[in-house]
């Protein structure tokens, strides 16, 4: 059988294992590796998809997990299910600060709108299917617009298999394409969080921080039909017979054991060029960070004196929060690093290896040059329009999506956009419906009011002239006049309730047209000028896709010939990182030094009582009792809460099982050091670790303190 392009380009090389997340097709490359370092499973092992372990861990559609049990109860962290815990939760049932605990199926709730659980099933090479010959000759949108074709009918062609998801994911830059197909559980129930103050304890102040002390975890249970098909929520609905599990480690790890991370990363940039290092680090991640921080306040003050809109915002504080700080540390690592420096110099050297040769030179050399220009154009209008995105209010978000889909669904299926394709409903409904957990138009009001007037600051060459028509948006106006425009805007809407929403699913474009709802309006006098901005972003990204391919080809040529393996770049699809139980030097120069692990001491030496760190009071009495049962380690004299690792992590592993060489769950990934994360563009080896929460924490505070002996018996631990 031929091989694909991608494989040969890999196995032509030999591979270095240091750092990578790698593809599972891959592992067979660093078997001596991975057996080496204490991977005691046969590595073909890991290559198929529908096996242990490999069929046991999961994705959330933004975290990963795992199968723990042979109903269905998944695992993975308290801040992966958090969304879940705030949408059940109420003033009077504050289900974060009380933690959840389902005694028995019938106890158990459903998640957040729109959760899934996804279990791959099936991994193909398309990249020819995408990119066929005919494709090659095109550029622009015309490439852009038969790529989604294509794409669209392999898609169409895997989901006849009802109850199955279908995507098709782009690696190298649109080098190559694969195509996933998993199995979509949409029931998925809420089982088990501890109170925040194990599983978010030390809040903000200790995110991407070392020592710690949180106890990340939580479950839900995936739910099929009876006859054990994928289905909506529903009552006589059964949990889901997974064909295999993990089983949790009681024995724990020491420092220097082998441990591996099996999840779905969200992205990395390790392949960036030069200027999309600078562009990222001088001007976007800086816009970023500014941005959230306004963000943070605002919701701060306006939910002040509101515990409702307080519990509505709570989860998205969160979110901007982790990413505010992760930006920040970001910033903070660069800053003064020789990161451009290098990556100008490796670049550099790839240019030279380039025009070395004349058939390379005629290969790679112009699109190389051309992927420069091309990005710094996208970049440039990444700049232009970073205000637009902040100051455009929710429901005219939702309306716009809404109005496209009224004009695409009057398409046969397989000509809409995709995205509002028939398979796309269910997900923009879900969307729809967690606007009502997570708005309030005073809150709203106060963030689009914000960045309208740095918006509306900006000269008019650089607005939108759509939005500003719609808006009513002209040079020289003042906050006061800005407020005005949205009052009128959200005092003439009704998109703010459920069934109004609901009810324009479905409608004509000439009822979006003929209606008189103020946000429908503006969504209305914005959809051309939007089509024509979405095809000029289509030109640009065919040319940069068309560009950027043959610079990663070039990029895995050259490093071929250094004899190093190119893995590709994270993008949410499973990956298999590994490495050690190890703690680290962190003084500048070489001073000072973090242990692998840390214990229950910490969480009693940290308690407050209140806000961030106050752990429950049946926590701190057992800790003071010493009522550590089987749990505690002989070698820390205490329960061990979590520990270091050099796994390669980046978010989106957040609820990665963290595994012994055996394939035994021996913790949940749910961090980085604040220093590291920057590996997501540079990893460095000496600073990089992943921080987990141990398994033997989890089950210490379940059988010692929160009584889960239900959940417990099913696990086999009790």
């Amino acid at each position: 059988m031929k091989k694909p392009f991608l494989m040969l380009a890999l196995l032509s090389t030999i591979a270095h294992a240091d750092e990578g997340m790698w593809m599972p097709q891959q592992l067979p490359q660093i078997a001596s590796e991975l057996k080496t370092a204490g991977l005691q499973l046969d590595p073909a092992s890991l290559t198929r998809l529908t096996e242990f372990p490999m069929n046991a861990i999961v994705s959330l559609g933004g975290c990963s997990a795992s199968f723990v049990s042979p109903q269905g109860l998944v695992i993975t962290n308290h801040h992966c299910v958090y969304n879940s815990v705030t949408v059940n939760s109420s003033p009077q049932r504050d289900l974060l600060a009380q933690g959840f605990l389902a005694h028995s199926l019938a106890e158990e709730l459903p998640a957040a709108p729109g959760s899934r659980i996804y279990v791959t099933r099936d991994v193909r090479d398309v990249s020819g299917q995408i990119i066929t010959p005919a494709v090659a000759r095109l550029s622009g949108k015309a490439r852009v617009d038969a790529m989604e074709n294509n794409e669209k009918r392999l898609v169409a062609d895997c989901e006849r298999d009802p109850g199955h998801r279908c995507n098709v994911y782009a690696y190298y830059g649109g080098l190559a394409f694969y195509l996933i197909k998993q199995l979509e559980i949409r029931d998925v129930r809420l089982v088990h969080a501890p109170p925040v103050g194990i599983g978010k304890f030390g809040g903000e102040t200790d995110n991407w921080m070392w020592p710690r002390h949180t106890g990340d975890y939580g479950f839900y249970r995936a739910y099929v039909s009876p006859d054990g098909k994928a289905a909506d929520y529903a009552r006589d609905n059964v949990p889901y017979r997974p064909k295999a599990y993990l089983k949790i480690s009681t024995d724990g790890v020491k420092e220097g054991d082998y441990v591996m991370a099996l999840g779905y990363p969200g992205r990395t940039n390790r392949h960036r060029l030069p200027s999309e290092v600078a562009f990222t680090f001088d001007w976007n991640y800086p816009a970023y960070v500014k941005a959230s921080g306004q963000i943070l306040a605002i919701i701060d003050r306006e939910t002040k004196s509101d515990p409702d809109a307080r519990l509505k915002y709570i989860s998205q504080s969160v979110a901007v929060n982790n990413y505010y700080k992760n930006r920040k540390g970001m910033l903070s690592s660069y800053e003064g690093s020789d990161l451009l420096a290098r990556k100008t110099r490796e670049f550099d050297a790839l240019k030279t290896w380039v025009n070395a040769d004349p058939a390379r030179r005629a290969e790679y050399a112009a699109p190389i040059a051309q992927a420069e220009q091309l990005i710094a154009q996208r970049d440039a209008t990444i700049k232009r329009d970073f205000y637009l995105g902040y100051a455009t209010p929710r429901l005219l978000t939702a309306a716009r999506q809404l109005l496209r889909l009224a004009h695409e669904n009057v398409k046969p299926d397989a000509e809409r956009k995709s995205g509002y394709q028939a398979r796309d409903l269910p997900r923009i409904k879900a969307g729809l419906d967690a606007l009502e957990r997570s708005y309030d138009p005073r809150v709203d009001e106060a963030l689009a009011l914000n960045f309208l007037t740095q918006y509306a600051a900006q000269p008019a060459s650089v607005r939108d002239v759509n939005f500003d028509a719609a808006l009513g948006i002209r040079d020289g106006m003042t906050p006061a006049e800005l407020k005005a425009r949205l009052d009128r805007l959200y005092g003439g809407t009704r998109l703010g309730g459920k069934a109004e929403r609901d009810a324009w699913i479905g409608k004509s474009p000439a009822q979006f047209k003929a209606s008189d709802d103020s946000v429908i309006q503006a969504a209305v006098a914005m959809y051309e000028g939007g089509l024509k901005k979405e095809a000029a972003e289509e030109e640009l990204a065919g040319k940069i896709q068309q560009a950027y391919a043959v610079y990663m080809k070039a990029r895995i040529a050259y490093m071929g010939s250094r004899g190093q393996a190119v893995y590709p770049d994270a993008n949410s699809t499973l990956r298999v990182t590994y490495g050690n139980v190890m703690g680290r030097a962190y003084g500048a120069d070489g001073t000072g030094s973090w242990t692998a692990f840390t214990t229950v001491k910490g969480v009693k030496a940290k308690a407050t009582g209140e806000g961030e760190f106050n752990a429950p009071e049946a926590q701190l009495a057992a800790i003071n009792a010493k009522d550590f049962g089987r749990y505690a380690d002989p070698r820390l004299n205490s329960v061990p809460v979590d520990f270091l690792a050099t796994l390669d992590i980046t978010g989106g592993n957040s609820g990665s099982a963290a595994l012994n060489g055996k394939a035994e769950l021996i913790g949940l990934v749910f961090d980085g050091t604040l220093d590291s994360i920057i590996s997501d563009w540079d990893y460095n080896k000496a600073n990089t670790r992943s921080i987990q929460v141990d398994a033997r924490y989890i089950l210490w505070n379940m059988d010692h303190v929160l009584h889960a002996d239900n959940i417990l018996k099913e696990l086999g631990v009790k």
